[in-house]
């Protein structure tokens, strides 16, 4: 059963990145890396070239794994759900990320709703200067 891990190029998205590394060494299981751009990213070769990052990183890893292209303007929520239903994932890995006061309230829609809504157990991760 593989691992469903949602990947942005930020501290976050690596933060989430190695965690998932970490448990599909530690369970033997494949990676589903579901890449998304950053909003107001309209950069389509950069987009590219962090995909191909990520292949390599995960080629020196040894790990199975396959990249998937979230769609720009999709929601992001939804399409880890259906991955992870999809490919029938024994975990998803997000990266949180530091939130003011008033935002600590609300989690954040996309983690809150992948949390609560996912169909398998949710590991949330933050990055190394937020520890």
């Amino acid at each position: 059963m593989p691992i469903v891990v949602g990947y942005l190029a930020t501290a976050e998205g690596e933060a989430a990145l190695e965690a998932a590394l970490a448990e599909a060494r530690r369970r033997e299981d494949r990676l589903v890396v579901a890449v998304s751009q950053r909003r107001g990213d309209d950069d389509a070769a950069g987009l590219e070239e962090r995909i191909e990052a990520v292949r390599d990183r995960l080629d020196a890893e040894g790990v199975g794994y396959e990249v998937r292209q979230v769609q720009r303007g999709s929601d992001v929520a939804d399409d880890l759900i259906a991955i992870a239903e999809e490919t029938d994932a024994s975990l998803i890995v997000i990266g949180l990320r530091r939130r003011s006061p008033v935002g600590k309230l609300i989690l954040g829609s996309n983690a809150q709703r992948i949390l609560l809504d996912a169909p398998t157990p949710v590991l949330a991760v933050k990055s190394a200067g937020e520890r």
